[in-house]
C-alpha cells in the first residue's frame, strides 16, 4: 500500500551506527511507524519532511518489505531500498571468437555492518602498513573510540562484544559506498572485490597553471557558483558536525573520492565497470544527499595519471588543483557537457591536453628489421651413459634391466622451416620434452653469438634482424637479477627511468598493488615472482621477447588476465613475442598469430587449435 507521511523523531534516532537507523514516520491518519534502515542513508532525512512509502505490512517493517521516496524541489528521489544492480562481466577469447570466461556482479550500496567491515579489509590490503591505521571503531558501552586495521578488544571493556566499525579514516559522516560482491562466490574468494566511495565536492579549489601562478576559486569562474553551494567544510570536531553537514549540503556536483578494486580483479577492467555504475547510483539516487539533481561528478585522483579507466567511462581532464593533482569532470547535464566542451575549445591550456589525461608512457619499440627465419634448421643431444662411480647394488640393478655402457643420440627438431614474421605473436605448443625449450634456445644463441652447445644448430641456418633487442626468460638460465636490498619499484624504473612508465609496466603484468611495489623479490610469492620477472623484460624496451612456459606458475584466471595485458602491450607497442605454453587457457588468452605444434622432431604451424 502506498501511504504519505512526515519524517518525526529525534534525528538521532535515524542514525545508530552506519548500517542501522530508525526512520519515526508520522502518517496522515495520526498512525506512527518505525522503519528500519541503514544510518548512512536514513541520515539525510529532516524533521518534518514529506515522504511517500509503499509497505507490504504496516504492522510489521523490515528492512527488505518497505520502498521509501523524498520530494525535494517538486521532484521525486527515491531513498529505500539501496541502489543494487547486477552486471555480466565477459572476457571475451581472442583465438575463438568466444569467451574467456565470465562471470555476475552485484553492485549494490554498502548498507551492512560486514559491508564496512571489509571496506576496511579492502582498503587495508592496498594501503595500510603497521604504520598506518585507516578503521575507526567505537564502543557503545563507553562511548569510547579505537583506531585499528581489524576488530579490537576495548580496554575500557575487556571485550570487542560492543565494538563496531565507526568511521573509515579518510571518510567523512557525509561519504556513502558503492560495494562489487561476486554473485557466485568460491570459498577463497574476498567478500568484497571493489568500492566506490562518494561525496560532496571539495569546499575550495584552485587551479596550478605554473609554480608561480595559481587561479583562486577555479570551479566558481567555470561552473554555476549554486552547482557547488551550500556546501559544509568539515573542520577537526567531525562527529560534531554531522548534523551541520547533512543539514546544510545540497549541491549538484558529486565527488568520486576513492575506486578501490581487488587487484586479482584489476586485468578485467573492474575499475571502469565501478565508476559506470556509480555515475548510475549519482544519477537514479542523487547522492549522497538524496536532494538537487546532479549536473556534475568531479574527480581529484593522482592515479588518473597512470590508469584510464575515469577516461574510459567520459571523465574529462581539466586541469590541476593548486597542489599540482589532476582534476577530471562527467557531465550528466547537457549544460553540463556544453561548459566542458567550450572550456576545452577556449581555454589556453585545456585547448591543448583537449580533455585528455593518461598517455601510455611504455610507447612504441623499433620493430625487428625482418623475419626469424629457421631455414633447415636441425638440432640433436648425445649423451653418453656408463655405471661408472654407481654404488655397487644400484650397478647390480641397472644390469639386471640389461643397463650398460650406452650412447644415445636424439634428434630434437629435424629440417624445420619456419619464418616468424616482425611484430607477431607465435605460441609454441607440445609435450612435454617435445623441444620448446630448444627451438627457444637456437634463437636466442643466434641473437646472442653464445657459444655453448645447447644454444647452436647442428645442421641449417637461422636468420635474424641485425636490430634485434632481446629480453628472455628461461627459468634456471636466463632471468633477471634481482638485488636483495631493492624493491621491485626500484627494480623496474632503474631500467626505465621513467616512474610513469615503471608503474604502467607493473600494472599490465597484474601487479597493480601498490603496496608490492616497495617489496623486494624475495618477499613476493611464486607467482608474483613470474609477473615481476616479466615486467623486469619489459622496462629493458625490447623487440624481441621470449619466454619458456609462460605464466606457468599463475592460477588459470591469473594467467588469462596477465597473458591478455601481456599480449596487449606487445601488439600496441611492436614487440615480437615467441612463448612456448602447455596450457591452453593460456593459448587463448595470448592471441598468437601463429600457433607452432612442436613434436616428433618437427616444427608444424597448427591451425586446428
Amino acid at each position: 500500500m502506498f501511504l504519505e507521511g512526515k519524517i518525526a523523531g529525534k534525528k538521532e534516532e535515524r542514525f545508530i551506527t552506519k548500517w542501522y537507523g530508525r526512520i519515526k514516520l508520522k502518517l496522515e491518519k495520526g498512525e506512527e511507524i518505525i522503519l528500519p534502515c541503514a544510518g548512512v542513508i536514513s541520515q539525510w532525512l529532516y524533521d518534518g519532511e514529506k515522504v511517500e512509502v509503499e509497505i507490504e505490512d504496516l504492522k510489521n517493517p523490515k528492512f527488505e518489505n518497505y520502498s521509501l521516496w523524498r520530494t525535494y524541489e517538486g521532484e521525486k528521489i527515491k531513498v529505500w531500498p539501496p541502489f543494487e544492480e547486477i552486471r555480466r562481466i565477459s572476457i571475451p577469447d581472442p583465438v575463438r571468437r568466444g569467451i574467456l570466461y565470465s562471470y555476475n556482479l552485484r553492485i549494490r550500496e554498502a548498507v551492512r555492518k560486514t559491508d564496512f567491515e571489509n571496506i576496511v579489509e579492502l582498503e587495508q590490503y592496498h594501503y595500510a602498513s603497521q604504520k598506518e591505521v585507516i578503521g575507526i571503531w567505537k564502543c557503545s558501552s563507553c562511548n569510547t573510540y579505537i583506531q585499528a586495521n581489524v576488530k579490537p578488544i576495548c580496554k575500557n571493556c575487556g571485550s570487542d562484544r560492543d565494538v563496531n566499525i565507526f568511521e573509515i579514516k579518510g571518510s567523512l559522516p557525509t561519504s556513502r559506498f558503492l560495494i562489487l560482491e561476486l554473485e557466485s562466490k568460491k570459498k577463497y574468494e574476498p567478500e568484497v572485490i571493489g568500492y566506490v566511495r562518494v561525496d560532496p565536492p571539495v569546499p575550495k579549489m584552485n587551479r596550478r597553471i605554473s609554480e608561480d601562478q595559481i587561479i583562486k576559486d577555479i570551479r566558481e569562474k567555470v561552473f554555476p557558483p549554486e552547482w557547488i553551494s551550500p556546501l559544509f567544510h568539515f573542520e577537526k570536531d567531525i562527529e560534531d558536525a554531522r548534523w551541520k553537514a547533512i543539514f546544510k549540503t545540497a549541491t549538484a556536483i558529486t565527488r568520486i573520492a576513492r575506486v578501490v578494486i581487488h587487484p586479482d580483479y584489476r586485468a578485467d577492467g573492474l575499475g571502469k565497470i565501478a565508476v559506470s555504475a556509480a555515475i548510475d547510483w549519482i544519477k537514479e539516487r542523487r547522492v549522497p544527499e538524496m536532494k538537487k539533481k546532479k549536473e556534475l561528478i568531479e574527480v581529484i585522483a593522482q592515479m588518473a595519471r597512470f590508469n584510464p579507466f575515469f577516461e574510459k567511462v567520459g571523465f574529462k581532464y581539466l586541469w590541476d588543483t593548486g597542489s599540482g593533482r589532476p582534476v577530471l569532470y562527467f557531465p550528466i547535464s547537457e549544460r553540463a557537457k556544453k561548459i566542458i566542451d567550450d572550456f576545452l575549445e577556449k581555454d589556453k591550456l585545456a585547448s591543448k591536453h583537449k580533455g585528455k589525461l593518461y598517455r601510455s608512457s611504455y610507447g612504441k619499440v623499433e620493430p625487428i628489421a625482418g623475419s626469424i627465419v629457421f631455414e633447415n634448421v636441425s638440432k640433436f643431444f648425445e649423451n653418453r651413459l656408463d655405471l661408472e662411480n654407481i654404488p655397487k647394488n644400484l650397478k647390480e640393478l641397472l644390469e639386471d634391466f640389461g643397463v650398460s655402457e650406452r650412447r644415445i643420440q636424439r634428434r630434437v627438431l629435424s629440417n624445420v622451416n619456419v619464418k616468424i614474421e616482425p611484430k607477431s605473436i607465435v605460441a609454441l605448443i607440445g609435450a612435454s620434452g617435445a623441444g620448446k625449450t630448444t627451438f627457444l634456445r637456437l634463437i636466442v644463441g643466434r641473437v646472442l653469438g653464445l657459444g655453448d652447445e645447447r644454444f647452436k644448430v647442428n645442421d641449417g641456418n637461422i636468420y635474424i634482424p641485425e636490430n634485434v633487442k632481446i629480453a628472455v626468460l628461461i627459468p634456471g638460465e636466463f632471468e633477471p637479477d634481482f638485488k636483495k636490498e631493492k624493491s621491485i619499484i626500484e627494480h623496474i624504473y632503474e631500467k626505465t627511468e621513467d616512474e610513469k612508465k615503471a608503474v604502467e609496466i607493473l600494472n599490465r603484468c597484474g601487479l597493480s598493488d601498490a603496496v608490492l611495489y616497495r617489496a623486494r623479490f624475495f618477499e613476493l610469492s611464486t607467482g608474483q615472482k613470474e609477473r615481476v620477472k616479466i615486467a623486469s623484460l619489459l622496462a629493458e624496451s625490447p623487440n624481441l621477447l621470449i619466454i619458456d612456459e609462460l605464466a606457468s606458475h599463475l592460477d588459470l584466471l591469473t594467467a588469462m588476465r596477465v597473458t591478455r595485458r601481456l599480449s596487449s602491450l606487445v601488439k600496441q607497442s611492436g614487440i615480437t613475442m615467441i612463448f612456448s605454453t602447455h596450457r591452453a587457457e593460456v593459448l587463448r588468452a595470448s592471441s598468437p598469430d601463429k600457433i607452432l605444434y612442436v613434436g616428433y622432431g618437427k616444427v608444424k604451424e597448427d591451425a586446428s587449435f
